[in-house]
């Protein structure tokens, strides 16, 4: 369906072949310079290889700070070329009449490129783990009669340098690169080592007629292991890198959305490939990156590296954890989350407070408990930021005091909500509110984080009494009980209001904003009639000729607060699955990229990654996404590698399988379509099998449970 290419199986994994001819037209990114190339995001738990439609790359690594070890502006590299004297017979890269075929794989991408005398494949990859490097195989094949001697170059531009920290307004040329780490390039009897500039490696061939030749190349960080580098091992690594791929990968199967089958093991690769080894804090940060990080220079919001991680308690358990703690380790000693990190990992709340930061920590870290028993994951020690020259605490500690902070530096309003702050899950909820900026900093409340908190608390609850914390699980229940009165007093007749202002002032009394109402459903604040009518009417007001799935606000908005936000439309999902299956497959179905390919197959955004919303269709660009043009921010500046553009498909997935922790500190598991994992198998019919660490419970959609200790098993549903 995408004007850009097709999806393939290759080798076992999902690919997508890029349709050859001449290049798409200018890609409008607003406030940036139009063009032509595009890029997707591939990786490993260290590097991001930012591979693009001209078969160049650039590579960016955010141990230490947001950098980029060479930057794909205002063009890429990683070239190999094959020429005889001075002359250049073909290269791996669009240009000069050469028209290359190339496949995006989940962690590679590969280029084919043939003349009348040469054909010359690269395959460029990340391996598999933490290396700071990228593995490179250049296959040339002789394809004329006559024995020849050919000279193989590879070349990388270094143009390394660290974002300034809200890099905004037009990109211009005035960046400059400087300094660095050293970088090495280094091939069969050649390295080349600098900060910056041209690294360049010669290989010399002599074919046979006919004759084909490998040659294996190493790029990346000049400290890496040796064997990192080792051309003589690079095929060898790239193929058990592949397998081990495979493995980890989860498949996924349901007659309801056939891409699935495809789009999960992609998205889940994609989401791992947004990971960087931390530096700094420790453990893994997995921030939003497309314009946030890559852009404009900044790590944030704190609450979503969290989000990310939550289907990575089912896939890959320990990176969740990993980024658990890595995001606990923003908070200072009181237990507040910084709003963002910046350019340089330091903690930044001259942005925004949002009041919903903890819950996602309390959520991710109940999720990952109840899924993997591992209990003492949670009394291992763990950090504050540097700054706070503050000791470790155990990681439950942590948790109890974000718990706090929620409860008593947040807190609630006059009318018992929790309070808005500058922000809540929305940053321009204030300016959208239409009351007066400071009256609402000061006495707004947010029914969204009432609801939010409803759900959250009691599954908090059921980790702090296994954490053996009863006090706060008590706590924890009565304040959640408290917000879910308060959420169910605030329907109005057709839906839940957004938030409340001083002096009696509500906002969402006569418009409707959709981030509450899926909460307000979760938490039992919405009977079954109110869910059921309550889903009507956001399906007759907000999902109607969208083809991208529910808009965030109605009456429509033609900017990004009435476009289709990923993060929103995955709790849609999980709560219209409870009460109406069909509408939530449905859901889920408009959010794939296939749908998107369908009804924009000329846009790139939404063909293999995206951003965090689009536009919706009565906007000028609709299916791109949003502009802040006045402050000079610019989600299409980077439409592309938003972590929940990958996060959300998958989490929304699970959650139509049934598969959520429960207040009592159990996994609940489902039916209805097929998911695997290393650790999670939740079959159509309702049986399936969890892989843990530690004690764990299953409590099936019809109320059996099962027990064990490191593994579960359990039937199928009782007539299915």
């Amino acid at each position: 369906m995408s004007g850009y290419g097709r999806w393939i199986d290759d080798a076992g994994l999902p690919a997508f072949a890029l349709r050859t001819g001449p290049p798409p037209p200018a890609w409008n990114r607003v406030i940036d310079p139009p063009t032509r190339r595009r890029w997707v995001h591939l990786g490993n738990r260290r590097l991001t290889l930012v591979a693009d439609t001209d078969g160049r790359c650039g590579v960016w690594d955010e141990h230490k700070d947001l950098r980029w070890l060479t930057e794909p502006e205002p063009r890429g590299t990683g070239v190999s070329q094959v020429g005889q004297g001075a002359e250049v017979l073909l290269s791996s890269a669009r240009g000069h009449g050469n028209d290359p075929a190339i496949v995006f794989g989940p962690t590679y991408v590969r280029v084919s490129s043939e003349c009348a005398e040469l054909s010359l494949e690269r395959t460029v990859s990340v391996p598999e783990g933490e290396d700071p490097v990228v593995l490179v195989e250049v296959t040339v094949t002789n394809k004329t009669s006559q024995a020849v001697g050919w000279t193989l170059v590879e070349e990388w531009d270094v143009r390394q340098r660290v974002l300034d920290y809200l890099e905004i307004g037009a990109r211009t040329q005035r960046v400059s690169y400087e300094g660095g780490e050293l970088l090495r390039l280094q091939g069969p009897g050649g390295v080349a080592e600098g900060t910056q500039g041209l690294l360049r490696v010669e290989v010399p061939l002599g074919l046979g007629p006919g004759g084909r030749e490998s040659v294996q190349f190493g790029f990346g960080l000049a400290g890496a292991t040796s064997d990192a580098f080792a051309s003589d091992d690079a095929h060898t690594r790239r193929s058990e890198g592949l397998d081990a791929l495979r493995r980890r990968l989860p498949e996924a199967a349901a007659d309801q959305a056939p891409q699935a089958a495809h789009e999960i093991p992609w998205h889940a690769a994609l989401l791992t490939g947004g990971v960087c080894a931390d530096g700094v804090l420790g453990g893994h940060t997995l921030d939003q990156g497309s314009a946030y990080s890559y852009r404009h220079g900044f790590n944030g919001a704190a609450r979503d590296p969290l989000q990310h991680a939550l289907p990575l308690v089912h896939t890959e358990p320990d990176l969740a954890l990993s980024v658990l703690r890595n995001t606990c380790a923003w908070a200072s000693p009181e237990g507040e989350l910084p709003y963002a990190l910046d350019n340089v990992k330091q903690p930044r709340t001259d942005l925004f407070q949002p009041s919903d930061q903890n819950l996602w920590t309390l959520w991710l870290a109940a999720e990952y408990a109840a899924a993997t028993g591992d209990l003492a994951a949670f009394e291992a020690p763990a950090g504050f930021h540097p700054v706070h020259e503050a000791a470790e605490v155990p990681l439950r500690e942590h948790l109890r005091l974000q718990f706090r902070y929620f409860k008593d530096v947040v807190g609630v309003g006059e009318h018992g909500h929790v309070r808005i702050r500058n922000a809540d899950w929305n940053d321009l909820a204030l300016d959208e509110a239409g009351i007066d900026r400071q009256a609402m900093i000061e006495r707004g409340e947010s029914v969204l984080n009432s609801a939010m908190a409803a759900w959250v608390l009691p599954v908090y609850a059921g980790l702090a009494e296994r954490l053996g914390d009863d006090a706060t699980a008590t706590e924890a229940r009565a304040y959640a009980e408290e917000l879910r009165v308060r959420v169910a007093g605030e329907w109005n007749g057709r839906w839940f209001r957004r938030a409340l202002g001083p002096g009696g002032a509500r906002v969402g009394e006569d418009d409707l904003w959709l981030e509450v109402q899926p909460w307000a459903i979760l938490c039992g604040a919405a009977t079954e009639d109110r869910s059921r009518q309550l889903l009507c009417t956001i399906d007759e007001l907000l999902r109607k000729d969208s083809p991208l799935g529910a808009r965030l606000h109605w009456p429509p908005k033609t900017d990004g607060m009435g476009g289709t936000w990923y993060a929103i439309n995955a709790t849609l999902i999980w709560a219209a699955a409870r009460v109406d299956p069909g509408l939530a497959w449905d859901e889920w179905r408009r959010m794939s990229l296939a749908a998107h390919g369908e009804a924009y197959p000329d846009l790139w955004e939404g063909t293999l990654s995206g951003p965090d919303a689009y536009l919706p269709p009565e906007a000028e660009r609709p299916g791109q996404t949003w502009v802040l043009q006045d402050l000079g921010v610019a989600m299409q500046s980077w439409p592309v590698a938003n972590m929940h553009s990958h996060a959300q498909p998958l989490f929304a997935y699970l959650r139509l399988l049934g598969v959520e922790p429960a207040p009592d500190g159990r996994l609940m598991a489902g039916s209805g379509a097929y998911f695997s994992s290393r650790f999670l198998t939740v079959r159509a019919d309702g049986s399936g099998q969890l892989r843990a660490g530690g004690p764990v419970g299953v409590t099936t959609r019809d109320g059996r449970r099962y027990d064990g200790d490191g593994e579960v098993v359990w039937e199928p549903s009782r007539g299915g």
